[in-house]
Parts: C-alpha cells; structure tokens; sequence
C-alpha cells in the first residue's frame, strides 16, 4: 500500500472554519471550506478563514472540493478560496449545490468551477484520484453527509456533521445501516465530529421543536417571531406549518433567510403556500395577531434583523407589549454576551423572550456522547482523530475512543497544521506546519495583522492624541503656530488643564530641537511623541495612542 497524509487547516481547537487536507500521490482533495465568525478580540474583522497558506504553492495539485454541508463553518470560505488557490471541481449535494452557487454568485464566481452533484443513494465515484462514497447524516440542515474515501494509505471516513435522529422532519435518517457495512469493509482513520462529546446521553429530535411550537404559539395573541439560523429550513418548515394551522401569516426578515428559503423551495425542500407569505413592508395591513414573522439574528449580529428590531432600528418590524419572540438557536461560543443584550432590549420594549434556556425552542444539530459511541461501535475503526470541536471536545471524543476499545495509541488529537500521515493502516504524526488564520477587513482578505489587532484594541482601551505641529520659517525651524491636539476616547481629567500643559511640552521640546539644529520630521515626531506621552502617563497612568503631525508652510 502507499501512503496518505491528513492535514486539517481548520476546525480543531475551535469551533468554526472547518477545512481538511486529504493528499497522496494523485494530488489533494479539500474537505469543506469553512469560516468563523470574530470574537470580541477581533476588532474590526468581518470574518476570519483558514489559512491557505500551505496550498498557495501546490495549486496545481488540488483536484477537488468535497463539501459535507451547507453550513457557513464548512463552505463560507470557498469563494476566497477559489480566489487564492484556483477552481478545482467541486462536490456537494443537492441542497449543498444550491446554497453554494448562490454564494458564489455574489461574489462573481458562478463560472470558477465545474459544480457536481453527490448523491448518497449512489455507488463510489473517483474524486482526485480516490474512490470516494458518500453516506447520509441527519444534521439541522438537510443533505449532510459523511465522506469515505478509498485512499493508497488505507479507507478514511470523515463524519461532516451529525446527529441520530430517528425522526428528522424529512425522513432522512443518519444511513446506520450503510455505516455497519463500512464498518465491516474495515475503517483504517475515522476523523469524527466532536461537538457535543462532553455532553451524556443523545440529542433529542428535531421533531421535538416543532412540537414546542404548537404549543407555544397557538395560544399566543400579538405579533410571534422566531429567529433561527437562516439554514434550518427544517425549523422554519415547522414554524410555517404551525403559524399556518395557527391562522397567522408568514413574513421572511433577512436578506439570507429569504435567500436560503427560495432556494430551498426551488428545489423542494421546504414546501410554503405563496399566499400565506406577506412582505414585511406590509405588515402593518395585518392585525398583530395573525402575524408570524421569521426572522435573522439568532446570534446577535450586529447588523441582522432581530438585533435591529431590539434596538429599534428595522424600517417594518418592531416589537410591544403582548409580543413573543422565539429565540430557536443556541449562542454559538463567544456570542453569549450579544445575544443577551438583544434578548434584554427585547424585554425591555415589552416582548416575551423565549429561548432554549427556558423553553424547548431548540435542539442540537449534533451528536451527543451516546451517539458518538454508536458510530464507534458501528464503523469500528482502527485509527481516530477527533476533529470539529475545542480541545475539550476533542479530548471528550478521544476518551469515548477508548472506551469502544480504540487503543491509546492510535488515538490522535492533533493541531490544525498537523500533518497525519496512514501508511499501510497504521497513523502517526510526521509534520507540523505553522499556520494561523486569514482575517477579512472590509474589502481585504487576509491584509489585517497581529500588528493591527494590537493597535485597534489599544485604541478601544485609551484613546488617541493627534498633536498637530506646524513649523515654518526659511530654514524650517521655527514654530509657526501654536500646536493642536485633537483626542478622540481620551479625555482631559483636569478639564484642559493637562492638553494645556501637553501643549506647552510640545513647545518647549519643539524649541529645544530647533535650538540644537534637529529638525528633520521623523525626529520631531519621536520626541514628541515621548515626551507627551510620558506626560500623560505621568497625570492619568493611561497610555493613549499619540499621533504626531508635523505640518510645513
């Protein structure tokens, strides 16, 4: 037998920008594309991708983009991706196809690559020089699937996301069946989804959502709003039937939720009656009480429809007394305190707030401890990698490995930048590539630094000082003006006391400078630059950042 390496560039010790490397001799073959979302730390960023770094050099030998799902952390980063390192074909399922292209289409890249539809009903294809199946997983979105590929090094199976659910609202069950024939065929490297490894027990269906809502929203008599993730078709279908059953009609708020649920219902995976839908715009023709209005902005994005609506700046939905707003998602890890302050101003201009914390408005799209043990037992593999996940998760899936009787050994929580190599059914670590992550910053992709990140948050913490200094004279030595300061988020404790006295230390070292026949620019702006900056020190123990401008007239 040869040999394979696994590489994931994103995904492990995270949550998000999941993106895996599969190589051997025939070239290399991507596993899902993926992107994360800023935390707090991330001034100023839009987005945050994988690292392409280790692909900028071998573009030729991409062969192919396997896509598991529909999903933002696992396709998001495929137009810049295809941008950065070419157009090599791509494959992904029904559903899958039709969110991509429509991505791709906003940003000009429809024509880039040949689109291939995979069907789990059929038989191995080839993809970039492996035999590759794929197999179908119940996830919140439909048409995930996991992907066996029939490598030189031996048979790998990556899981995409998953749950076991054995009531999906499309009837589409996690393939168990055809997993135990893979598993008997021999699995020499599961990489797994390691989500909810920590947490006991199974996900409950997606079914149970739905029956939350009937419920809940019957009985209920002012204006009702979900917000979910703008993918779950399944959680917008069940909302739509209940509202439906409840007399309301139905408005679509968000760009990406109109987006998603057209393309959806052009492909028959969400069926909504046209003449129950009304266009926000026409809200205000209904009584509150027939209105059910899905909506964005489950996870507090700034600029999405629900946090609008909480402060009060959506053009046609706003929310009173008597309202309901159904928060049908859970915070994705570092979203928590944004969601909370929406669910407060929610609440505070009088709406009920229902969310996951206090109703079962909501389930998880994967797998929990027992049903990562059911996929161990039932594919029996050889060699784990727990992928998708933080470490704890990872290290959560590598101890129910053990328990299924996976041998420490051949058990592999690795880094992204790892490089696994399978050789004759066996694994080991043979490489680690130093890789980071690419920001996007309004129009620039990957053009925001560590430097950059550092000045923004010293910004966001002490201000900043422009000292304007404008000299003039024959020689350029001599003061023409007084200096100016301009602070922005910096303010004078002593009600100009101190810009008085930081004005005077600029005169008095702008006039020694000149005294000692130093007047290039770059100098002044060092010194004095220094010396108000230890000023201000000195007067407030804060640090802002201080501008230096020095002008000639």
């Amino acid at each position: 037998m040869g040999w394979t390496r696994v590489t994931p560039l994103g995904g492990l010790g995270e949550v998000g920008k999941n993106m895996t490397l599969v190589e051997s001799d025939a070239g290399i073959v991507v596993i899902d594309a993926g992107l994360a979302f800023p935390r707090d730390e991330h001034l100023g960023v839009d987005l945050i991708l994988p690292d392409f770094g280790p692909l900028k050099d071998r573009r030729d030998e991409v062969r192919a983009v396997i896509l598991t799902h529909g999903h933002e952390d696992h396709v998001g980063a495929l137009p810049y991706f295809l941008r950065e390192i070419g157009a090599p074909e791509i494959w992904a399922t029904k559903l899958t196809l039709g969110l991509v292209k429509s991505k791709l289409d906003e940003h000009g890249l429809s024509r880039a690559s040949e689109m291939i539809e995979a069907d789990p009903e059929k038989g191995p294809v080839d993809i970039g020089g492996f035999k590759v199946q794929f197999v179908r997983m119940a996830h919140s979105i439909p048409d995930a699937v996991a992907v066996v590929l029939d490598t030189p090094g031996g048979r790998i199976v990556h899981t995409g996301d998953y749950k076991i659910d054995h009531t999906p609202v499309d009837g589409f069950r996690t393939d168990v069946g055809r997993l135990a024939e893979i598993g008997n065929e021999g699995v020499d490297l599961l990489l797994g989804d390691s989500t909810n490894a920590e947490r006991p027990g199974v996900t409950l269906s997606e079914r149970t959502v739905g029956e939350a809502f009937r419920q809940l929203i019957p009985p209920l008599e002012g204006r009702v709003l979900v917000a979910s993730f703008a993918s779950n078709v399944h959680r917008v279908q069940q909302a739509i039937d209940v509202g439906l059953d409840a007399g309301r009609q139905v408005a679509l708020v968000g760009r990406s939720l109109r987006k998603n649920v057209n393309i959806a219902r052009n492909l028959g995976y969400i069926d909504v009656p046209e003449d129950i839908l009304v266009k926000p715009t026409n809200l205000t023709e209904l009584p509150r009480s027939e209105q059910l209005i899905m909506c964005t902005g489950s996870q507090g994005e700034p600029m999405s429809a629900l946090t609008r609506i909480a402060y009060g700046d959506h053009q046609n939905v706003e929310v009173e007394a008597g309202d309901t707003v159904i928060i049908s998602a859970k915070p994705v890890p570092g979203n928590e305190l944004r969601v909370h302050d929406t669910i407060n101003r929610l609440t505070q201009a009088g709406a009920t707030v229902l969310h996951q914390e206090i109703a079962n408005v909501h389930v998880s799209g994967h797998g929990c401890a027992e049903e990562l043990r059911t996929i161990l037992a039932l594919l029996r593999p050889r060699n784990v990698m727990p992928v998708h996940g933080e470490f704890r998760m990872l290290a959560a899936h590598a101890r129910l490995a053990r328990d299924a009787g996976v041998p420490a050994e051949n058990i592999f929580i690795a880094d992204n930048g790892s490089v696994v190599e399978l050789r004759d059914g066996k694994v080991r670590v043979v490489d680690e590539l130093d890789i980071g992550s690419t920001f996007v910053d309004g129009l620039g992709v990957g053009d925001v630094r560590d430097v950059a990140l550092r000045d923004r948050r010293h910004l966001s913490e002490d201000g900043v000082l422009i000292i304007v200094v404008t000299v003039g004279g024959q020689n350029g030595r001599q003061a023409a003006a007084a200096p100016e300061l301009i602070a922005r988020g910096f303010a004078d404790p002593d009600n100009g006391a101190l810009f008085e006295e930081a004005r005077e230390e600029v005169e008095r070292t702008v006039a020694d400078l000149f005294a000692q026949n130093i007047s290039e620019l770059k100098l002044v702006q060092e010194h004095v630059h220094d010396a108000v900056g230890q000023l201000l020190y000195e007067r407030t123990g804060r640090r802002p950042m201080i501008l230096p401008v020095v002008v000639e007239v």
